[in-house]
């Protein structure tokens, strides 16, 4: 899907949002096990792509981006916009790119990550029609769907104060690169993993084609051999949750966001169905995602993190 790249040399800048009035419900706080609202990740997998494609200098991508940010400042106060530059190839010119990163303290501890990319690519160029390969795709699946299943995480982390501080990460310019140029991928995760801002966190879980209506997420194997306690964990506690989508059989190794966070020494793992028909076609829309989807990934990592 992707290939090896290094990271992208620019100075640091960041914005950290504060927000002195906090109106986040806060005495609504409660107890007891959260449950994931999947009915809610697929109104924002749909909200996503009501800005049409987002790719890195378009107007759904500047529109996504003040909707991520006012989104994520409703839910905590520690929100940081990641800015940087990203060779976009088919426009042949720089692009302004952002990370989003928001903060959810904890106990103590190092932090964990929970990841995916938001912006979506450029071009079409998997599409059946030859005449569509330099249209830019909608991206329900291929970036919306990873980045509902983190919206609904933050909202239950902001009711349910986490056992350990969570960063939900929002990488952008995962996908402008062409194949045969490994360094134009995963730009947004190589730049954060650079300079980690708010601070290091020891475990990442990546998702990136979550929302497929037939899902079926086997094992990737670089996550496998990078973070083998951590993938073997998850899958277990899926088999216990009975959440057939998890299957405990190997797929094929992808090059995706959770590689430069590798190479920095963080145990990440992708939780991806590269198995997807409509990966980088016009076709990848939200008729070809389920609500029942998203629950599956969502109940998986609701569990993980409350669960006893």
């Amino acid at each position: 899907m992707k290939r090896d790249q290094q990271p992208l040399h620019h100075h640091t800048f960041f914005f950290f949002f504060s927000l002195f009035s906090f109106s986040l419900l806060s005495s609504s706080l409660t107890t007891g096990q959260p449950v994931f609202d999947a009915a809610r990740a697929f109104m924002d997998l749909e909200r996503q792509c009501s800005f049409g494609p987002r790719t890195p200098g378009s107007e759904g991508h500047r529109r996504c981006l003040e909707w991520l940010t006012e989104t994520m400042t409703e839910l905590t106060p520690e929100i940081y916009l990641q800015p940087f530059e990203g060779y976009d190839p088919l426009g042949g010119k720089r692009r302004q790119l952002t990370n989003i990163i928001a903060r959810f303290p904890g106990e103590g501890g190092m932090a964990l990550m929970l990841c995916a990319h938001w912006d979506t690519r450029p071009w079409a160029d998997r599409d059946p029609d030859p005449d569509c390969r330099r249209q830019p795709i909608l991206g329900a699946n291929d970036g919306a769907s990873g980045v509902a299943v983190l919206l609904e995480m933050a909202r239950i982390a902001a009711l349910h104060p986490p056992p350990m501080t969570l960063l939900i990460v929002l990488f952008d310019g995962e996908d402008m690169g062409r194949a045969s140029q490994p360094e134009e991928f995963a730009l947004g995760s190589s730049y954060w993993a650079m300079h980690q801002i708010p601070e290091p966190v020891c475990e990442a879980i990546l998702l990136d084609l979550v929302g497929d209506a037939d899902l079926e997420l086997p094992v990737e194997p670089l996550s496998d051999a990078n973070a083998p306690a951590l993938r073997s964990n998850l899958w277990e506690l899926a088999r216990r949750l009975a959440l057939p989508a998890f299957v405990e059989t190997f797929g094929p190794p992808v090059y995706d966001d959770h590689i430069p966070l590798q190479k920095v020494g963080i145990r990440a793992v992708d939780i991806v169905d590269f198995d997807y028909p409509y990966w980088h076609t016009l076709a990848d829309t939200p008729d070809k995602c389920s609500p029942e989807s998203l629950k599956q990934v969502g109940s998986l990592l609701v569990e993980f993190i409350y669960g006893d």
